[in-house]
C-alpha cells in the first residue's frame, strides 16, 4: 500500500516562497528595515475585507507579503521577543549560553585556572553545554519555537489575506 504523496513544491511554488526566502538573505539588516510602511497603512481597518475566492486570496497574499516584508519582520520580532520574555528559563539560557560563549572566546585558547583547577577550552565548552541544553529542554524550547511558527503564521498570513490592494494596485493586472 503506497502512501499519501503530498506535492509540496507545487503547493510552495504558489506563494514563491524560495524566491522570498532567497531575498531574505541577500539583503543586509539596515536594507530589511528601511521600507518599512506606516502603522496607518499596515492597520488600514477600511480595506479589510473577506476574500470572494482562493484566487482573490492568493493574489492578496503574494501581494501584500512583498509590500510589507519589513513590516511582518517586526511582527515576527515582536512575538519573538514576547515568547522569550514570557518563558524565563529559555531567556536565562540564551543569556547564560552567550556569555559563556564570551568568556570562552576571551581566553584565546588559553586554559582557565581556578585556584589550582585547570580547565581547557574543550571541558569548558563540554561544561557549558552539559548545564545549557537540560536547561533549554527544561524550559521547553520547542514549545516556544512552534508557538512562535505558529503565532507569526496565523498573524501575518491572516493579515496578508484578509488586506485587500490599494485600488490602484487592484486595476494594474487587468486587461484595458
Amino acid at each position: 500500500m503506497s502512501g499519501i504523496q503530498i506535492p509540496i513544491d507545487m503547493l510552495t511554488s504558489r506563494f514563491n516562497v524560495g524566491d522570498r526566502l532567497a531575498s531574505l538573505r541577500s539583503g543586509s539588516l539596515a536594507g530589511r528595515f528601511a521600507n518599512l510602511r506606516p502603522v496607518s497603512e499596515f492597520l488600514d481597518v477600511k480595506r479589510v475585507n473577506k476574500p470572494d475566492n482562493f484566487g482573490e486570496m492568493q493574489s492578496r497574499v503574494n501581494y501584500n507579503l512583498g509590500h510589507f516584508s519589513s513590516n511582518y519582520a517586526v511582527v515576527f520580532c515582536m512575538l519573538a521577543v514576547y515568547g522569550l520574555l514570557s518563558n524565563f528559563w529559555l531567556l536565562f539560557d540564551i543569556i547564560f549560553v552567550t556569555v559563556g560563549m564570551y568568556v570562552i572566546g576571551k581566553l584565546d585558547g588559553r586554559d582557565f585556572e581556578f585556584g589550582e583547577q585547570r580547565f581547557s577550552t574543550v571541558q569548558m565548552y563540554t561544561g557549558l553545554w552539559v548545564i545549557a541544553i537540560p536547561i533549554a529542554l527544561i524550559s521547553g524550547v520547542f514549545g516556544t519555537m512552534m508557538w512562535l511558527i505558529g503565532a507569526s503564521g496565523v498573524v501575518i498570513l491572516g493579515h496578508a489575506a484578509l488586506l485587500d490592494k490599494p485600488i490602484d494596485e487592484a486595476f494594474s493586472g487587468e486587461a484595458v
